[in-house]
């Protein structure tokens, strides 16, 4: 099919970041009957609910007035409470976005905090932000959702560009008024927060990794085709292989834990295989794209096994491309292969339709005519015929077209229908080539149905399938799965329109219009002749015993897990750190405190065991007799540090474990933090442990060397607390090895969070003196002299610990590369953004930093940000890198031709230059300082284009959606133009509009065609718009002459046109004899725009090779398997 990659779905709560976009046009949705809007005062905020009483479903369009929109300073926005289906709702708005240059909106349970444990509700809705100058662009966008208890709120992050609402001449902001409406329906809801799909169905779901609805789908699809999932089992693999390395092992594991497992299935291992990151499961694909992708590697993995050809046994079928001449013999064929067919929907009320569009013949004739070998050119006929089916046929429905008129991709809703039974022998075999084997009946029966849900940007994607062939239908939702009646898996998903049932007619006569845009997307089929060979019984023998072996561990494990969990309350987890954790860590892992726990040899013990049987468990682990055993608390400090506070008391030793964690644990978690206290002799043997008492203080040390750059952990010590350090400086020498005399500096660990302290310590004070106490970390190294101070990057322990707490990996990409790594810096946070350009250019090796222009990265989108990091704009690289309450490790670059401090005082804007006697459009890059004016943008132009003559004068337009909007005057300032969101077009200005008559007018001209896809037609503009010219009293005969020789457009052609007055959006057409200037008196409408001369025609015109108001990142990803 023709569809493009769906962008990620926008379709989440407000506390999600999937980027994932649901759109339906909203033409889509009925803005009849809407109510007038009110005129308020400023300050005043209206809400208002029309209600439409109904029985089922409950219904209602909320209108919310935003006042002083661009001078809101809260993230969050609510609206008044209103209520639906007896339900209470509000609408969520986020004025600046949510983490994106958007507005934000969602449908938000108003009373979720209060609602009873395990609530739920049904809502298929729709927001929209209502353009207050023409209804018909507002942007409306529509959904469904189950609400409950972690998804209280469900709308669309990126709902539209905050640059559009904030332009004036869009319409969406009058008078700082923003506009909201909230069309709801509350549908029936099925408690499925304790469903169980096993014990419901028989069958289990699969998880959904963020946007991998798509692929869950299609794996239920393949998985309940039994001869299928046999050959996949049958698949060589052995005990060695690991699952996210291999695609066969991944397959058979998934297939055989949906067989075999209670609840919902993990794709991760698959996704893994198939060579995907986080970022790939959370970009919904295209369905047809990854079965083709996954078919294709699988066959390839198939070849020189046992089960080589099964893929194209299933699923290949062959059709013959023919063109046949009608008046000399000559015919010429090709036989093609194919997995899937793909089938219009749009002008075709079923499958048969669609068939028989497929076979259509084209008449080859005219200046069409088909070149055949040794005859010339000949009138033929050309087409399609199947040569076979295969026995599993899978139909792809082509719900996503490109719309030429449009210019962009749409959904087609329209209503659709298949039959459970297709016969492809109808009609005498009218489908069938000359060649085909007529003794094969090619009658099959419906499968599976997917379903996808949503717009042209992305959507939800489920199944419905009956595995056995037999009347009852299975829907598969993700991790849901539930039975399904006939009518449900068909009829429903036909598409088309749905319209609510009213109950009170005399109340409000519009009726509420939803488009059904869940429906069917593709087809799979079986032919009954092979049925029994397809609905196979596939049972463990068909299962390698290394992998039955394997899942069955994993399974144990698995529900030791669970059991671990489900007792986890019985249980204490006591990490007990040693030593030789210490050792092992510091300098490696760690730097600052001691250690880290969760790297620590850990306990499971019951609650309410005696801490002395706990004891006795750890002397047995760790080889040591129980007296030789001392056991400490840790704190926190109110610095944020962690360490070992006071050794336990015989009294507290006594007690049961659950105990001393409520004593150790103020934030009374399940885990008991205590380091173990052993003391060894120089051939580490256990000693008794010495007393401790007040005056005794236990201390840390760890040592530095500044030449190698090294900390390490060398031990611990007791030491008197009206002591001094002199007393332990042999001591400390031994521990680092070094000569007894010599000379070392004592720094004290303070903290390191959020800056780091670490202080000199003087020697002739007390250690009590120095504020020392239990748990404290000295840091220690030899005194080293002037030359070695310049010497060495970080010559002291301070230095080093500022230099580790701040260093930074940052991973550089080219912005023309955005998802490869170009090179990686170790960089300070404390970099200033001079330091950064600096590192950054001598890299690259270039000699001026100031062209290097940074650009920082999009945690939530793993994109770049739309607008680059300002020259010095951010004072250190901590602030390049910090993206929300998230911190990032890349960076993008750009070299610029130019500095950036020069750039930046230029306004840089693209143009496009219509020559006036050639077809042709070039466009141009303005680069001006930001005080220049239009006036200066033109002879700048004119330096650059080929014009018609060295006087001639150029315009400035602005052109949006095939229409001009505006000509800037010569003396506008370029600083507030943005050519983000249209185009700037500039061409010569006719000598004839140069010296406007008072009979004369200058009149909009533009193309235009009517759009039946809707219920109603629809005016869709196309094509360039252009000035015309036109006289008092002039015919639409005389004027459609100067068009048609404007244009350049044949006779024949033009005879097809037609011409209207078109006044928002209405066409009253014209006859030749219609006096144009007498339509063009009115003055009552918003922008000279909307009153137009527009010419009706088809859009043949070949697509411009050119953009000038694309975004400054686009991504589109296919879908890859990368092993």
């Amino acid at each position: 099919m023709t569809m493009m990659t769906p962008p990620p779905l926008d379709v989440y709560s407000s506390q999600q970041q999937e980027e994932e976009e649901m759109l339906v046009p909203h033409s889509e949705f009925s803005n009849e009957g809407a109510q007038p809007m009110e005129v308020v005062g400023q300050g005043d905020t209206v809400s208002t609910v029309e209600n439409q009483p109904s029985e089922d479903p409950p219904s209602s369009r909320f209108t919310w007035a935003i006042d002083n929109f661009s001078r809101l300073t809260v993230k969050k926005h609510y609206s008044d409470i209103f209520t639906v289906g007896g339900f209470k709702w509000r609408v969520l708005i986020f004025p600046k976005g949510n983490n994106v240059d958007q507005l934000s909106m969602y449908l938000d349970v108003a009373d979720a905090a209060t609602l009873p444990y395990g609530w739920s509700r049904q809502a298929q809705f729709s927001l929209a932000v209502v353009n207050q100058i023409t209804s018909k662009f507002s942007i409306r966008k529509d959904t469904q959702h189950q609400f409950n208890a972690r998804e209280s709120d469900w709308g669309f992050t990126s709902f539209m560009p905050l640059g559009e609402i904030y332009d004036p001449s869009k319409g969406y902001l009058v008078n700082d008024t923003l506009i909201v409406e909230a069309d709801v329906v509350v549908r029936k809801v099925d408690s499925c927060w304790q469903y169980d799909s096993k014990k419901e169905t028989g069958f289990v779901g699969l998880k959904n990794q963020g946007a991998t609805c798509y692929m869950n789908s299609l794996l239920q699809t393949l998985y309940h085709v039994p001869y299928f999932r046999k050959a996949v089992y049958h698949m060589p693999t052995t005990e060695n292989d690991m699952p996210s390395g291999s695609i066969p092992l991944a397959l058979q594991s998934l297939f055989y834990k949906l067989q075999y497992s209670d609840s919902s299935v993990a794709t991760k291992e698959l996704t893994k295989s198939f060579g995907w990151d986080t970022y790939d499961s959370f970009m919904q694909h295209d369905v047809q794209e990854l079965n083709r992708v996954l078919s294709e590697k699988l066959e390839d993995k198939m070849k020189g096994t046992v089960v080589e050809g099964t893929i194209q046994q299933l699923f290949e079928g062959h059709h013959m491309n023919y063109i046949e001449c009608i008046n000399v013999d000559y015919k010429s064929t090709r036989k093609e292969s194919f997995y899937d067919l793909q089938l219009d929907v749009k002008g075709c009320r079923d499958v048969y339709a669609s068939f028989d569009k497929y076979v259509e013949v084209e008449r080859l004739e005219g200046d069409n005519k088909y070149h055949a070998e040794q005859h010339g050119l000949q009138d033929a006929k050309k087409g399609v015929l199947f040569i076979d089916f295969p026995p599993v046929l899978q139909l792809q429905l082509k719900r996503f077209e490109y719309d030429f008129m449009r210019d962009t991709m749409v959904k087609i809703n329209d209503r659709y229908e298949f039959p459970l039974q297709l016969d492809l022998d109808r009609e005498n075999g009218k489908y069938l080539s000359p060649d085909a084997d007529r003794s094969v009946r090619n009658l099959y029966t419906l499968h599976s149905v997917l379903v996808h849900s949503g717009g042209v940007h992305g959507g939800h994607y489920y199944a419905y399938i009956r595995p056995t062939l037999s009347d009852q239908w299975f829907k598969f939702d993700d991790e849901r799965v539930t039975k399904e009646d006939m009518k449900k898996a068909l009829e429903e998903q036909y598409g088309g329109e749905e319209e609510l049932p009213q109950t009170n007619p005399g109340f409000n006569n519009t009726p509420f219009k939803f488009t059904k845009y869940s429906n069917a997307y593709m087809l799979v089929y079986i032919r009954e002749s092979d049925r029994d060979k397809i609905i196979c019984n596939v049972d463990e023998k068909d299962i390698a015993e290394h992998l039955r072996v394997r899942l069955k561990k994993e399974q144990e494990e698995k529900e030791q897990k669970r059991k671990e969990k489900a007792e986890a309350h019985l249980y204490t987890i006591i990490k007990v750190a040693r030593d030789e954790d210490l050792s092992e860590q510091i300098g490696k892992d760690i730097f600052f405190d001691l250690v880290d726990h969760d790297k620590v040899r850990s306990f499971r013990i019951q609650k309410q065991t005696l801490f002395t049987v706990f004891k006795e468990e750890v002397a047995k682990e760790f080889g040591i007799p129980v007296q030789f055993l001392r056991f400490w608390f840790w704190a926190k400090r109110q610095n944020h540090t962690y360490r070992p506070n006071r050794p336990l008391s015989v009294a507290e030793e006594a007690q049961i474990v659950c105990h001393l964690r409520e004593a150790s644990n103020k934030a009374n978690n399940a885990e008991l933090k205590l380091f173990l206290e052993i003391e060894r002799s120089a051939d580490l043997h256990p000693l008794p442990l010495p007393e401790k008492t007040s005056a005794d203080i236990l201390l840390f040390f760890k040592l530095y060397d500044p030449e190698k750059e090294e900390l390490r952990y060398v031990g611990r010590s007791f030491v008197k607390a009206l002591g001094k350090p002199t007393e332990i400086l042999t001591k400390l020498n031994e521990l680092a090895g070094f000569p007894p005399n010599e000379e070392i500096d004592l720094f004290e660990e303070i903290k390191f969070e959020p800056n780091v302290m670490c202080e000199h310590i003087d020697k002739r004070l007390t250690f009590r003196g120095s504020q020392l106490e239990d748990g404290d970390i000295i840091c220690y190294q030899r005194v080293i002299s002037k030359e070695d101070e310049e010497r060495f990057r970080f010559p002291d322990v301070p230095s080093f610990l500022e230099y580790v707490h701040n260093r930074q990996i940052v991973h550089f990409r080219s912005l023309d590369k955005p998802k490869e790594d170009d090179f990686c810096l170790e960089l300070s946070k404390l970099y200033t953004y001079d330091d950064v350009v600096d590192r950054v250019a001598h890299k690259l090796g270039l000699d001026d930093p100031s062209k290097i222009r940074l650009t920082a990265h999009n945690c939530y989108s793993q994109q770049p940000k739309p607008q680059p990091i300002k020259y010095r704009g951010v004072d250190h690289l901590s602030d390049m890198l910090v993206h929300y309450n998230q911190t990032s490790d890349i960076l993008y670059y750009e070299v610029l031709d130019i500095p950036l401090p020069e750039l930046q005082g230029l306004k840089t804007l693209k143009v496009a230059f219509h020559h006036s006697t050639k077809d042709e459009v070039s466009v141009h890059t303005i680069r001006l300082p930001k005080q220049s004016t239009v006036g200066d943008v033109i002879n700048d132009l004119k330096t650059k284009v080929e014009l018609s003559n060295p006087d001639a004068e150029i315009r400035l337009l602005e052109v949006f959606y095939h229409k001009i909007y505006k000509i800037f005057p010569l003396h506008e300032k370029i600083e507030n133009i943005n050519d983000q969101y249209w185009t700037l077009r500039a061409e010569e200005i006719p000598e004839e509009e140069k010296n406007l008559g008072p009979n004369n007018r200058l009149i909009h001209v533009y193309h235009f065609t009517k759009d039946a896809s809707q219920n109603h037609m629809q005016v869709q503009n196309f094509g360039e718009p252009f000035f015309l010219l036109i006289h008092e009293g002039e015919t639409l005969a005389e004027v459609k002459q100067r068009i048609q020789k404007k244009l350049q457009v044949s006779d024949d052609e033009f005879a097809k046109w037609k011409f209207a007055f078109l006044s928002l959006g209405r066409p009253d057409y014209l006859q030749d004899t219609d006096i144009v200037s007498s339509r063009f008196q009115r003055r009552d409408v918003y922008g000279a725009w909307e009153q137009y001369l527009g010419l009706e025609h088809s859009d043949n015109a070949p697509k411009r090779s050119y953009q000038t108001n694309q975004n400054r990142h686009t991504f589109e990803k296919p879908v890859k398997i990368y092993n």
